[in-house]
């Protein structure tokens, strides 16, 4: 049967949905996010996430993806979609809804583009005053985050193929800030069978200087079937 024309439109009122992206970036000091300074109005000159407007012709993660690689140059291997915030009032522009998607990168240099003036790597303890509603966005996302790391070794993403123990403890202080007793927190790692012990050493050099490692994603595969959590 044919369709009349307007036959499914409606009356009612349409917001307008945005995605925005918080990365997360490890420095081997600080845990880190990506913001981008806003080129254009409302909020011009302030920092904020990467984001935008979705099309009508893309999907959710299609639109975070593009906005991200506008805004940054940036093209994560993996994004995952953690909260969609729904304030009435949290854009000036009017009725917006923003999905908000989170990913981890090894730092890197990133540039500003599309209508953000510039980009940056920000330390999680030194954050300017963000636009519209980011600083929620971006407590609810720490959240996850902490949330996440008992579940899924987010080093593998954050540090470098190979790393040591000092760097790996001192990623897992960063995101949950709090402090670990070394010999514990080794302890607690190597019993779980996940960390391939390299044996580099640089030449001469005594027992003290710390042993590196790389991740054994195949036995993390295993541990997390069997319904793995880390606890500290």
């Amino acid at each position: 049967m044919k369709k009349e024309k307007g036959e499914f439109t409606y009356p009612y009122p349409r917001p307008s949905v945005t995605t925005d992206c918080v990365i997360f970036g490890y420095d081997g000091k600080d845990l880190k996010v990506l913001l981008v300074q806003r080129g254009i109005p409302p909020f011009k000159g302030m920092w904020a996430f990467p984001g935008g407007y979705l099309q009508m012709d893309e999907t959710a993660e299609e639109g975070a993806r593009r906005e991200l690689l506008e805004e940054t140059g940036l093209v994560p291997s993996y994004i995952e979609q953690f909260h969609t915030f729904s304030e009435v009032g949290r854009d000036p522009r009017g009725r917006v809804i923003t999905i908000a998607y989170l990913a981890l990168l090894n730092i890197s240099e990133v540039h500003g583009g599309d209508d953000a003036a510039k980009a940056d790597w920000f330390s999680v303890k030194d954050i300017p005053q963000l636009a519209f509603d980011h600083d929620m966005i971006l407590r609810v996302a720490m959240k996850t985050l902490r949330e996440r790391i008992h579940f899924e070794p987010v080093g593998f993403e954050l540090l470098p193929d190979v790393f040591t123990m000092p760097q790996l403890q001192h990623l897992y202080e960063s995101i949950l800030g709090v402090r670990f007793d070394r010999r514990n927190f080794a302890a607690k790692m190597l019993h779980l069978d996940i960390l391939e012990d390299t044996g580099d050493r640089p030449a001469g050099a005594s027992s003290r200087v710390p042993v590196t490692y790389r991740f054994n994603k195949e036995k993390y595969d295993l541990l997390k079937a069997k319904g793995f959590r880390l606890e500290f």
